[in-house]
């Protein structure tokens, strides 16, 4: 019998590692990564949430992304990285990317440079006819 994961979403992950270490990614790695500037010890300030691993041969992954943003950008010192399991689809990938962004999107402690800062879909579902419809778990099903 195989070993149940620890999570339902996230195979991995790395934590407030140095921008040197991107290249230790391994290639075609999927999931959600955020971007930091070091301010003073440990405080980090976030300045970018992205997705990697979109394409449809895993093309895109958080190697590739870190080393583009490393090329390019040269306000973040550190990232993370949340892997996701294989069987988590793009449109997953890409939810949890607009949950992140929409929490943060009026954080003044947050100066995200992303374009993208959330989910249409997402800000569909907090209308009311859909909380209307809906019905409450019982607490034995929960």
């Amino acid at each position: 019998m195989p070993n149940q994961s620890l999570l339902r979403l996230i195979k991995r992950w790395k934590r407030y590692e140095p921008r040197a270490n991107w290249r230790q990614v391994p290639p075609k790695t999927r999931g959600v990564y955020v971007l930091y500037e070091n301010r003073k010890g440990d405080t980090f300030k976030v300045t970018y949430i992205g997705v990697a691993g979109l394409g449809k041969t895993g093309g895109g992954g958080a190697r590739g992304r870190l080393k583009s943003h490393n090329a390019k950008q040269k306000s973040w010192t550190h990232f993370s990285l949340f892997e996701v399991h294989y069987n988590i689809t793009r449109d997953e990938i890409r939810e949890i990317e607009a949950l992140l962004l929409g929490i943060f999107r009026h954080d003044p402690r947050i100066d995200l440079t992303n374009k993208q800062k959330g989910s249409q879909k997402l800000y569909q579902l907090r209308h009311l006819s859909h909380w209307e419809t809906s019905e409450s778990p019982t607490r034995r099903s929960m």
